[in-house]
């Protein structure tokens, strides 16, 4: 609905106009406070209802999860057919997979999407996620880390790659800023397209009707990591990836320092197999650890999460001890354009998951309500649900310690930390020093910059065999 639009629905009948709509849903009470509204108030309400699709919100009330259960999926999963080069199960020369990356990389055909909605609330930071600051030595934040990599990578190959960074409304402002007043962390300002992701309304489990975050305004909460394509394709940027020629995408999310950005070696498994989606996925430690599973059920590959996996499927083991489903999803993938533009011009390509959350309401006095238990159904949408879509993917296993430290406990609570990323980050650049005949102490903090060196070739050029290598040891082209 446009300004004119708006104005015109709050003139004379324009709150008739809106109850009446509302009414069809059975979502009357979002007007309970309208005459006590200013023409400001009631034009931002008016603009959000507008932006709510009712009929889906009912619908989905309606249905629930239904055959969608991911606990009636788990009883058919089979392990993945895999593509697992450490253990030389690959259809073709690794080398010959990183020379067709290469070559895409080269010819401009790679782009990259980093999803980066979140806020660091959960990491007790105030601020969006990616702005967390982890370098192990550097105090590098999860965005510069990425986005170093990513302009090492365009200049080694000598070519343009740009990044499609999905933020969300509560963090876009605030990331823009950050990016700016950082000069992008050396990314040209026309490969950086910046869109918002989607929300969709917190409803009430009990009574189905939309909650309302304030006398004005409804609870809204962003769609989920799967609302990205829907918000790329309505932000231009898939448009903008044609006319760049990108037909690769790289994407991953930014709690994750040791993402492989844009790792041609991965992008040119996806080619050589001619994959719509490729996922990289790692080794479970065990198996219940906290990581979506990445399994075949009646032929098409699907991401059952691990709550949904019944401790007794999760563990089998085969005949050698391994986990019978062990493929863990790193969140990493490869698409093709070609891809998206077919299934986003699918509005059911992507389900929504119903999750009951807690979330802070407005009640009918205008009194703010913090429930002490789960009271709301929110709704999201997972990028991983386009894997039964593709008519062809590809599962790629990668060295955890090498592409996998997510950053999403706070610190000191749980698996997945800052202190735990900070250390993966570390130890991986110990063993690149190491192989590359340097003396390093086994409990040395070591941070290597990508200008530096973004893998063991370009290491070894830099430094001297025998080399010693104190700690803590920062290793970088630039002072940073």
């Amino acid at each position: 609905m446009s300004l004119q639009q708006v104005d015109a629905a709050l003139g004379l009948g324009g709150q008739q106009q809106l109850l009446s709509r509302l009414a069809r849903y059975g979502q009357e009470h979002l007007l309970r406070f309208w005459d006590d509204l200013s023409k400001t108030q009631q034009r931002r309400l008016a603009d959000q209802i507008d932006a709510v699709d009712l009929e889906i919100v009912g619908r989905l009330m309606r249905e629930g999860e239904g055959a969608a259960n991911g606990k009636l999926l788990a009883e058919r999963a089979e392990p993945p057919p895999a593509i697992r080069p450490a253990k030389g199960e690959t259809p073709y020369p690794r080398e010959q997979a990183r020379t067709a990356g290469e070559a895409a990389l080269r010819a401009g055909k790679v782009g990259m999407i980093l999803v980066a909605g979140g806020q660091g609330t959960r990491l007790g930071f105030d601020a969006p996620k990616g702005m967390y600051p982890l370098g192990p030595v550097s105090r590098r934040t999860l965005f510069q880390i990425l986005l170093d990599r990513l302009t090492a990578i365009a200049r080694r190959y000598g070519t343009r790659i740009p990044l499609y960074l999905m933020t969300s409304p509560a963090t876009h402002d605030t990331t823009v800023t950050f990016l700016e007043a950082n000069d992008r962390f050396g990314l040209p300002p026309e490969d950086l397209h910046v869109f918002r992701q989607g929300v969709m309304p917190a409803v009430c489990a009990a009574t189905g009707r939309v909650l309302m975050a304030d006398r004005d305004a409804l609870c809204l909460a962003p769609d989920g990591h799967g609302g990205m394509l829907g918000a790329l394709s309505a932000s231009g940027g898939l448009q903008d990836a044609a006319l760049r020629g990108v037909e690769q995408f790289f994407y991953c999310q930014v709690d994750n320092p040791l993402a492989p950005c844009c790792d041609p070696e991965l992008i040119g498994w996806s080619i050589l197999s001619g994959a719509e989606m490729t996922t990289l996925a790692v080794s479970k430690r065990d198996p219940v650890e906290r990581m979506g599973n990445i399994v075949a059920i009646d032929g098409k590959l699907r991401i059952v999460e691990y709550s949904e996996l019944p401790p007794e499927i999760a563990s089998r083991r085969n005949d050698d001890g391994s986990l019978r489903l062990w493929a863990g999803n790193t969140a990493i993938h490869v698409f093709t354009l070609d891809f998206f533009r077919r299934v986003s011009a699918a509005p059911d390509a992507l389900p929504y998951h119903l999750a009951r959350k807690k979330s802070p309401y407005v009640d009918a006095s205008g009194q703010l309500i913090t429930p002490a238990a789960p009271n709301a159904v929110k709704f999201e949408r997972f990028i991983f649900d386009l894997l039964p879509a593709a008519e062809r993917t590809i599962v790629i296993e990668g060295a955890k310690a090498e592409v996998f430290a997510p950053v999403k406990d706070a610190p000191g609570r749980g698996a997945d930390t800052p202190e735990a990323a900070q250390a993966a980050m570390s130890a991986l650049h110990r063993r690149w020093l190491v192989e590359c005949g340097a003396a390093v102490a086994a409990d040395a903090v070591v941070e290597i910059h990508p200008d530096f060196a973004i893998d063991t070739r370009e290491l070894a050029a830099r430094i001297h065999r025998g080399a010693e290598v104190a700690s803590p040891a920062y290793l970088c082209v630039t002072a940073q």
